[in-house]
This record gives structure tokens, sequence and C-alpha cells, in this order.
């Protein structure tokens, strides 16, 4: 078992990513290769950065936390864009919106605990 996977926060950004797939697979065919594939790339770079920074030192795994938060928020945004564009309901946005808000709310709280 590597280091990483012990995380609550990878395991969350693991099946926040999950979730992301599965949304994207209900936009329209035309979106499935722009706005679709971004929230896929966007939603697995959260626990990319996070599993890519748990070598290393703490100041460095901060860094690739801080990077996993910035995944988050575009990852929330694309969430949004695609509710404008009807692609998704406001339930899944709030839904999603709010796995967002605990993630990234987990990840500033261990980030500080590497200090």
């Amino acid at each position: 078992m590597f280091r990483f996977e012990e995380l609550e926060i990878w395991k969350l950004a693991v099946d926040y990513g999950k979730e992301c797939y599965k949304i994207s697979g209900q936009f329209p065919k035309y979106e499935l290769f722009a706005l679709g594939d971004q929230l896929r790339r966007s939603s697995l770079s959260i626990s990319n950065n996070i599993a890519e920074g748990s070598t290393g030192s703490a100041a460095n795994f901060r860094k690739y936390i801080q990077t996993a938060i910035g995944s988050t928020l575009e990852t929330a945004n694309l969430l949004n864009f695609a509710f404008e564009n009807k692609y998704i309901t406001l339930d899944i946005k709030e839904r999603m919106y709010k796995k967002a808000e605990v993630l990234i709310k987990k990840m500033r709280s261990f980030s500080k605990s590497l200090r």
C-alpha cells in the first residue's frame, strides 16, 4: 500500500472523481470531448496531486495539496457551467458543490497539519 492510499482526502478525491466521470456521461454527445473531458481531467487531477505530493517533503506536499484544491475549484466551475447549460440539474450541482466544499476543508486542514 502506498502512503497516499491511507489518506482520507485521497479516498474522498477518488470518490469525487468517480462521480464526476458518471456525471460527464450525461452530457450531450457534442460535449463529451470538450466539457466532459475537461471535467474528467480536472476531477482526476485532485487525487493525482494528492498521490504525487505524498512522496517528498512536507513543504512540497503542501504545494501539491494547493494544486489539488485548485483542481477542485476548477471542477466546481465546470459543474456550474454544465448546470448553466442545463446539462445537469440543480440537485446534482448542489450535491457536488457540497462535496467539493468538504474536500477543500479537509485538504486545507491536512495541509496545515504538515507544518
